[in-house]
């Protein structure tokens, strides 16, 4: 069992706690790695010096943003993600500290499953494409105004939006910035797409749930500047007047590893601070 594990550059506790997981995983046979410029630091393989093909695991230590920089970053892998929080709980880092050794014992034992989500991908009038983990958001940008696009499912009219932007959300990314934006929450076994729009002009534009296996074309009618689109908050591309950006389920799937202590719901309530039963 091959792991790669990355530290948090920014938190202070995420060195010393990656040398313990180490030598934790390390001792019952399994190898440890990390990049380059860490590995003698925390007594991990540098990861130059194993074939990226056999990388079985990606131990994130951070929150889910972290898990996001991770993911795009070793997009090219086929591994499976670990998350151990360091901050607030997250949805995909769902591992506590105070559980980071039962929940390696569980990994070790094989008492775990994959879950495998899908993605997203989005593909800009030049061709480029793009894929996303939580969601692909098109926003106005800088424009003053509130802008227009026209939104097609598989070539037939759907709705004109007059609105900040439209969020395109995978079920993982249900729980991120489409339900700041009243968007509902799916569960993320689920092959779907939500459409959110971002403050819309028009009360009755509400958020649709559509079948993963569409393809949603979005136009931009307005003749303001150019609206910005982002993937996963990482990166930003512009959309002009006229511009279709097409959005499809990503040929790869995001494969995040499922701790049998841990369940989504738990997490859900938790996260979203549920009281349980009123009295």
């Amino acid at each position: 069992m091959i792991i790669a594990i990355f530290p948090h550059s920014q938190k202070k506790e995420s060195k010393h706690l990656a040398i313990g997981i180490q030598e934790y995983l390390t001792t019952r046979g399994a190898t440890v790695v990390a990049e380059d410029d860490v590995a003698s630091s925390i007594g991990a393989t540098p990861l130059s010096k194993v074939p990226e093909d056999q990388i079985e695991f990606l131990l994130s230590m951070g929150g889910d943003g972290t898990i996001l920089n991770l993911v795009h970053k070793y997009a090219h892998l086929n591994a499976a993600i670990i998350g151990i929080n360091l901050g607030h709980l997250g949805f995909m880092a769902d591992i506590p500290t105070s559980e980071i050794y039962p929940s390696l014992q569980d990994l070790i034992l094989g008492n775990y499953v994959i879950d495998e989500r899908i993605t997203l991908k989005g593909i800009l009038p030049t061709g480029e494409d793009h894929f996303a983990v939580n969601d692909i958001v098109v926003h106005r940008g800088k424009n003053k105004s509130l802008v227009e696009m026209a939104l097609h499912v598989n070539g037939t009219y759907l709705n004109t939006f007059v609105a900040d932007g439209i969020i395109i959300s995978t079920p993982n990314g249900s729980t991120a910035y489409s339900l700041a934006s009243g968007g509902p929450i799916v569960t993320p076994n689920q092959n779907a797409f939500i459409i959110t729009p971002i403050s819309p002009h028009t009360i009755s534009n509400r958020p649709i749930v559509l079948s993963g296996d569409e393809e949603i074309q979005i136009q931009y009618l307005s003749t303001h500047g150019p609206l910005e689109m982002s993937v996963d908050g990482l990166t930003d591309n512009e959309l002009h007047t006229g511009d279709v950006l097409k959005i499809s389920r990503g040929d790869k799937l995001f494969r995040l590893v499922n701790l049998t202590r841990h369940d989504y719901f738990s997490t859900l309530r938790t996260k979203l601070a549920w009281a349980g039963k009123l009295r």
